[in-house]
């Protein structure tokens, strides 16, 4: 199945710009927590960021669909997200060590001020720079083939697979420089690299986007509304009922997908603890480094997402429908939390557990994450209003604004030595009843989505 070459270049763009996000996030909780934070705090931070890191594409998509056009906003995006790694450099390079090795309380006689504000207005950066570019290399990818074009569920797993070798790459490179608190300063070369790929990704796009970036009858797609030739300008016509109709399922699968990135999210906060502190990690006197964790879900990923993509060809007429298959999803989200907080029970703070567990939970949740994520993007590429294609893109990554508050916001009840949390009035004293907060709320959203698979379908009709 042949596709065209521009699928290609989105393809090398998305994959330098996860490498660059997927760099710094790999380090990003660990550097907190060696000179500037409490482990609670580092997630409220963390969440904080991630969730305006999927607000601002609302924002970016409305710019590009009203003004700017695609490759505009992605151009200006990169450029704002090359700024925000390069003051992440800034202050790693200026931190004072401030951890003392007794109880890992912070010394308040150390005066880290600059670096704070230096490394929150790198954050802010990369949240503007993300907004911008996220909504539309996405909506891109649909706009290179005809509407009904059967190879377009194909072209999202190909693109999605981008997503996952740049997250792959980015902690085995970048968790090459890992820090600790007798050394923060280190990781800041892991943020100069970050910062590089992402300046060399936006050269190359804005030197091939006119010749790759094309319709099928040759059009350069993604242009500003008042550039566009006659035969891609979109009708200003009212929103049809079924326009409305295909927006609303949007709207509701957005819902659901927020408990599925709302858990599947930790790999960024308390799987990171969770594999720092009660994993082993130490193969023949080498101690692995805990930023390379984050490689496991983008391993899995690469290696499955052929694999999947062939399934469900071969299924045939057998084949889930695509809200099915955000439910199974779902549920195979939930089994991965199931099978950590069998490996977990009984097992007390600071007793480290073997690292099959946290690999095995990886693995389900790839099978996962390929069920639902490239699946809903090209749904949402599908049932958009095309004037309205971007900003959709928007609304859709708007929900994993949400679903990464409530990671990061989930993340604090993590039992950080044996001490015990509370949800809703129910105590969480140690792993396995973390962990199986994550087991209910996926199965609970997956079983609900199968229920309503009929009715939405009706809906898209």
């Amino acid at each position: 199945m042949t596709h065209p070459k521009g699928l290609y270049l989105l393809f090398a763009t998305e994959m330098s710009e996860r490498f660059s996000y997927y760099g710094m996030r790999a380090l990003l909780t660990l550097y907190m927590i060696a000179a500037l934070f409490t482990m609670d705090r580092a997630s409220e931070v963390y969440g904080t960021f991630t969730s305006l890191v999927y607000l601002t594409p609302l924002i970016g998509g409305y710019i590009a669909d009203r003004y700017w056009g695609n490759p505009r906003s992605i151009l200006a995006g990169g450029i704002c997200m090359a700024i925000g790694q390069f003051l992440m450099f800034l202050s790693a390079s200026i931190i004072k060590p401030s951890i003392h090795a007794a109880g890992g309380a912070i010394d308040p006689t150390v005066d880290n001020s600059l670096a704070l504000w230096l490394m929150f207005g790198g954050l802010g950066m990369l949240v503007v720079g993300n907004g911008l570019f996220k909504p539309n290399i996405a909506t891109m990818v649909g706009d290179l083939y005809e509407l009904n074009d059967r190879r377009k569920d194909s072209a999202f797993t190909i693109f999605y697979m981008g997503v996952n070798i740049g997250a792959l790459l980015a902690p085995l490179v970048c968790g090459l420089f890992e820090g600790d608190f007798m050394n923060p300063t280190r990781f800041r070369w892991g943020f100069l690299i970050a910062c590089i790929v992402i300046s060399l990704s936006m050269f190359m796009f804005w030197l091939l986007k006119s010749r790759f970036l094309v319709t099928p009858e040759g059009h350069q797609i993604g242009l500003p509304p008042n550039q566009r030739p006659e035969s891609l300008k979109v009708p200003n016509e009212p929103l049809t009922r079924r326009d409305y109709m295909h927006m609303l399922v949007i709207v509701i699968l957005a819902v659901f997908v927020i408990f599925f990135w709302a858990a599947y999210e930790q790999a960024g906060v308390s799987l990171t603890y969770f594999a720092d502190k009660q994993t082993d990690k130490t193969f023949f006197g080498w101690e692995m480094p805990t930023s390379w964790f984050q490689t496991f879900p983008a391993f899995f990923c690469v290696v499955l997402a052929p694999v999947m993509n062939w399934m469900w060809q071969r299924m045939g007429r057998f084949e889930p429908h695509p809200i099915q298959k955000l439910a199974i999803g779902l549920l195979f989200l939930s089994l991965s939390y199931l099978v950590i907080a069998v490996g977990v029970k009984d097992v007390g703070p600071g007793i480290k557990v073997s690292i099959l567990w946290i690999t095995t939970l990886y693995f389900i949740q790839e099978l996962g994450e390929l069920s639902l994520s490239p699946i809903g993007l090209s749904l949402v590429s599908r049932l958009s209003p095309r004037k309205f294609a971007s900003l959709m893109m928007g609304i859709w990554y708007l929900s994993s604004s949400v679903s990464n508050y409530c990671a990061g916001w989930l993340a604090t009840l993590y039992p950080e030595g044996g001490q015990a949390k509370s949800l809703f009035g129910i105590a969480i004293t140690n792993l396995h009843e973390f962990f199986l907060i994550f087991v209910f709320m996926s199965a609970i959203a997956g079983i609900l989505l199968f229920m309503l698979c009929p009715a939405l379908k009706r809906m898209m009709k």
